[in-house]
């Protein structure tokens, strides 16, 4: 999906929301999710976390720099309230698990 598409669904989706008012990565519209909502917040942009790092890969770096570059540099960004979330999907989380052999589950309650 690349930057017009993204638009173009938001305004589909949320015709009454300017789009510009949500924040967009302009390099990573590949990882483009959709939109978030929580009550009582304005809706927010979401990506997939490990698409994420896969498109920092492609530039030659490591798994490792990915993360970093990505930790720091996206996820530390705070653009307000818009500030975009991402997501760790649970089917990939899944998969990572078995790759590495971490199978334990984090819960609280």
């Amino acid at each position: 999906m690349n930057r017009d598409q993204i638009v173009e669904f938001i305004e589909d989706v949320y015709p009454a929301v300017d789009w510009e008012d949500i924040v967009l990565f302009d390099d990573i519209p590949e990882a483009f999710m959709g939109i978030a909502e929580r009550f009582g917040m304005e809706p927010v942009a979401a990506y997939d976390y490990d698409k994420c790092i896969e498109i920092y890969m492609e530039d030659g770096g490591t798994y490792e720099d990915a993360v970093e570059h990505f930790g720091f540099n996206v996820i530390g960004t705070w653009a307000g309230d818009r500030t975009p979330v991402f997501l760790h999907l649970a089917s990939q989380e899944t998969d990572n698990d078995e790759a590495t052999g971490d199978n334990e589950v984090n819960s609280e309650g």
